[in-house]
């Protein structure tokens, strides 16, 4: 939400810097996010005077310039050589000096200096409103009223002033602070100092000559419902003073009607909406709801089909606008428009929020109306907007207000006591403090006692409803900052199963980060088309989009859109894990699972002058799961080969019935709807049952071993469908005290070989912690493990 401060400083009178008041809003929960310098036209224009033209002569040396001694207030006067038809003796202008910078309208800026032109010196520039950006005439130079005080900063005289953006990121139970009157109010009870409302006594009912009759018929929809005319406005650009204030706040103007309105929005908090009288059928509003599918158009020339929870503003003929969302295109105000039906409602908060979900329509109307509008403002900003729009487009106001407002919402009644309120705060405050604060927060408070107070909390405050509601306003204007953090903290000792989740996630995430990953996390909810079990797919009710509208079941979709924005953005070299949960319905039980995901794209290793790049391949993710496995301790496992919907090739290290993790390469399928072109690797882990597995290790200390390991090698001919891991097996089988690691180190595969065979060429380590082992014990357990491996597998040794 943005805030002009010269804005805030019509509703309260202070000498508070922006920087201090950036600081004080922070303080009291309004976080400004950014504080920008804003100026209504560019460079402000700084370093331009107003300037005398005592003479003009021909310049010697060109038909069309003219030389020109100009009197800008200073001990000397300045030659000026100007190329515009209408400058002449005894003007007043707009003189740029040398060292000014300006800044034309769609040109870049130009900084002035000392120069010759076509021989003659020339000290300045007198300018043309198109150059300094007050306007897009270029016909001759600006000629001000003879008036105007010789040497006076142009910035003054076009009146000028430098304003300040705060960027407030609004919590959404902030709904009070949802316009610079909402900010002010929070200010004013920081400073303990009041604030000024808009002056509405001008107002005044001129004739009434334009009835439109209201008929609210859904009330619980539309609690309050206040509206006036005004006939013969004149519809046409705002004002330099109405378009600055918005411009300020990034709101684009778009004719003085509409740019009234949204003033009064961002000023006090209250949407409205101005309807074409002339376009309101039978002189009738109705406030109502359609038929299922019922169509209209909305200002945005889009036909939607409405549904039977939308609330509408209507005629007695069609609808006109979406309730607190969205106008109509046949009711808007055109430039056509001379009378007008203006609307200050106040809508059911749930009501207006269904249907702009309903409809993926976010208006400033909606975003108020979602968390909750003031039902007392209706009135005060209906007279407003209508003495501004009179103000700027003419009129007379001609209908008395009509104010429908059957049942009064009532102020929330909260019982508070001082002990509470210093429990919950943790330091004693003292009663009159507390006391001074709630009244400056414009609580009303009903009855006092020595325990506590009875208030009415104004209906704006739409998040203070409790005794906690009441302490959390007192906490964030008394200052969190002002509450003391105990020298003497006390902690009790807690019991916690091992091994610690944290922990181990800790120790797995800096393994990996040590090894080039970087972690991500990605949004939990993803696009329906994801899921590969739409069965078990857990949908959200109201999304924000189709791109948004279930909780995923993969952490694979929404890491592959990462590693696609990355790479859309030359970052070719992807590394990533994440740790997050994925979401199943199953049986009509919500699941979640945690799962830990490593996605491996692009190079291994980036190009070198002496080497060049190394792509990534299947057996870098496959090194990164055996690191994992093996820094927690897990080492007993089967594993098989795989190939599925889910992977191109890879494999499944498993124990059992249950899958500890499954890698390999994505499908074309995966990769194609994120929008990527490259291989993709990627590693699933269950985390949960690693942690199961982790917990169910014993540790064991032992001894480093005294005597030596020995290494053997074998070259085995074998069929092609024995795997390495059947080898191993058999050999640890063979002698399981002895035999400490088989390893792979050669895979042949060639014509040299007979038909159906591979050649495996495999180191075994041997170690005996007791002794020394002979050449003739080793001789023994190697023949042992090649019978073994000839009688179960066939094995030849090459």
């Amino acid at each position: 939400m943005k805030i002009s401060y010269s804005w805030l400083k019509q509703f309260i009178q202070t000498d508070k810097t922006p920087q201090e008041l950036s600081l004080i809003l922070t303080d009291i929960g309004l976080e400004v996010e950014s504080l920008e310098k804003v100026q209504a036209v560019a460079g402000g224009l700084e370093g331009l005077v107003i300037g005398y033209v005592t003479d003009c002569v021909q310049h010697p040396n060109a038909d069309r310039l003219r030389v020109t001694k100009v009197d800008v207030g200073a001990t000397e006067l300045l030659q000026i050589v100007c190329g515009a038809p209408n400058v002449a003796t005894g003007q007043k202008v707009v003189v740029a000096t040398v060292g000014t910078t300006v800044y034309p309208v769609g040109g870049e800026p130009f900084k002035i200096n000392k120069s010759k032109i076509r021989g003659e010196v020339s000290e300045g520039m007198i300018c043309a409103e198109d150059e300094i950006g007050l306007g897009v005439s270029h016909a001759g130079i600006m000629v001000l009223p003879e008036n105007v005080e010789i040497g006076l900063p142009a910035k003054t005289y076009f009146n000028l002033e430098d304003d300040y953006m705060f960027e407030i990121g609004l919590t959404p139970n902030r709904a009070d602070a949802a316009s610079h009157l909402g900010v002010a109010r929070d200010i004013a009870a920081y400073l303990r100092s009041g604030y000024q409302m808009p002056d509405v006594s001008a107002f005044k009912i001129e004739n009434e000559n334009l009835i439109i009759d209201v008929t609210v018929e859904d009330q619980e929809a539309c609690p309050r419902y206040s509206s006036v005319t005004i006939s013969g406005v004149t519809v046409k650009p705002s004002p330099d003073w109405l378009k600055n204030k918005l411009a300020v706040i990034g709101i684009r103007p778009i004719n003085n009607i509409v740019d009234v309105t949204n003033y009064v929005l961002h000023e006090l908090g209250q949407p409205l909406h101005a309807f074409d009288a002339d376009q309101i059928a039978g002189k009738n509003v109705l406030v109502k709801k359609y038929p299922e599918n019922t169509p209209f158009v909305t200002l945005d020339e889009v036909e939607r089909k409405l549904g039977s929870e939308d609330l509408m503003i209507a005629d007695t003929e069609k609808p006109l606008c979406i309730a607190g969302v969205f106008g109509g295109k046949q009711s808007g105000v055109s430039e056509n428009t001379t009378n007008i039906f203006l609307e200050s409602a106040y809508f059911n908060a749930v009501s207006v929020r269904k249907t702009s979900k309903r409809h993926a329509l976010k208006t400033d109307a909606s975003f108020r109306f979602e968390r909750g509008t003031d039902p007392d403002m209706t009135v005060l900003a209906l007279k407003r907007a209508a003495l501004l729009i009179k103000e700027v487009a003419g009129g007379q106001i001609s209908s008395q207000v009509s104010d429908i407002y059957p049942v009064k919402v009532s102020p929330f009644s909260v019982e508070v006591t001082y002990a509470n309120i210093i429990r919950l705060i943790g330091q004693d405050i003292p009663k009159d403090e507390i006391r001074s604060i709630i009244k400056a927060l414009g609580i009303e408070v009903v009855q006092e006692s020595s325990e506590g107070l009875s208030l009415q909390v104004p209906p704006y405050k739409v998040d203070v409803t409790r005794e906690c509601d009441i302490t959390e306003e007192v906490l964030r204007i008394y200052g969190y900052n002002n509450i003391h953090i105990p020298t003497k903290v006390n902690a009790s000792l807690a019991y916690t199963q091992k091994p610690n989740k944290e922990n181990l996630q800790n120790l797995v995430a800096d393994m990996l980060t040590a090894n080039n990953y970087i972690e991500i996390w990605c949004n939990s909810l993803t696009k329906l088309a994801y899921s590969k079990n739409p069965d078990e797919a857990v949908q959200i009710l109201n999304p924000l989009s189709s791109d948004l509208n279930a909780m995923r079941q993969s952490l694979l979709q929404p890491a592959l859109e990462s590693v696609a924005y990355n790479q859309n953005r030359k970052n070719a070299d992807i590394k990533f894990y994440e740790f997050g949960k994925t979401y199943h319905l199953i049986n009509g039980e919500y699941i979640e699972r945690p799962r830990l995901l490593l996605v491996n794209s692009g190079a291994q290793q980036a190009e070198q002058w002496n080497q060049s790049a190394k792509p990534t391949n299947f057996y870098h993710i496959k090194a990164a799961v055996d690191a994992i496995l093996s820094r927690l301790g897990i080492t007993n496992f089967q594993f098989e080969e795989i190939a599925n919907e889910d992977f191109a090739y890879g494999l499944k290290y498993y124990r059992g019935d249950k899958t500890l993790v499954t890698f390999g390469a994505a499908t074309k399928n995966d990769k194609k709807q994120a929008g990527i072109d490259k291989e993709v690797f990627y590693a699933d882990f269950d985390w949960a049952l690693l942690i199961d597995a982790v917990r169910k290790n014993k540790i064991v200390n032992k001894e480093v071993p005294k005597f030596p390991a020995v290494r053997r090698d074998l070259s085995l001919l074998v069929d092609q469908n024995i795997t390495f891991d059947q080898l191993k097996g058999i050999a640890l089988k063979a002698e399981k005290k002895l035999v400490k690691a088989v390893q792979i180190f050669d895979v042949y595969q060639g014509d040299k070989l007979p038909e159906g065979k591979k050649s495996y060429a495999l180191n075994f380590t041997l170690q005996d912690e007791e002794q020394t082992l002979t050449d003739k014990q080793i001789d023994a357990i190697m023949q042992k493990i090649i019978t073994n491996l000839a009688q179960t597998v066939q094995a030849e040794v090459r």
